[in-house]
């Protein structure tokens, strides 16, 4: 299937996970349940991300909420740099890409594939609180801003919403 501006995407079914590769070149973004293959990969990544380079409390980071979500995997050559959730109401959160690979448009692949697997279970509405300096970033992908301003976890939160057959 084609389609989320040029990039590839593939959905695999197999009895333990259904998976959409959204992919460019040497990248491939992967849906997964939050499981034993996966979980240590999603926590070293936003350890290094969030509890290390944000300084963000571990207790707010991990907060036992993962196995109700679908969780996105960005594999770049074999080794996984990026990963982010979408919990069962359409909330997206904890997306992390390593530092050393920022930059590359790995961010936006992962939020891609989030908001095609929203539309795929028929989500209404794809959610999220951007902090703020990144809101520009969840703009050019189409989101928009739907509140106030908020503090989480010592860091300004913007609200913004986007429907997931806008992307």
């Amino acid at each position: 299937m084609s389609g989320l501006l040029g990039y590839r995407i593939d959905w695999i079914c197999d009895r333990r996970r259904i998976s959409c590769l959204v992919g460019k070149v040497g990248m491939e973004t992967i849906i997964v349940s939050y499981n034993n293959a996966f979980a240590p990969e999603i926590k070293r990544i936003r350890k290094q991300v969030f509890v290390e380079e944000q300084q963000i409390d571990p207790e707010k980071v991990f907060d036992g909420e993962d196995g109700d979500a679908v969780h996105v995997l960005l594999r770049k050559s074999g080794q996984f740099v990026g990963s982010g959730r979408m919990m069962g109401d359409g909330r997206i959160g904890r997306l992390a890409v390593l530092q050393l690979h920022r930059g590359n448009g790995y961010g936006a692949a992962m939020v891609r594939a989030l908001i095609e697997a929203a539309g795929r279970r028929r989500l209404k509405r794809v959610y999220l609180g951007s902090q703020r300096h990144a809101v520009g970033f969840y703009k050019k992908l189409g989101f928009s801003i739907c509140g106030d301003a908020y503090i989480e976890a010592d860091i300004e939160h913007v609200p913004m919403e986007i429907s997931p057959n806008v992307a």
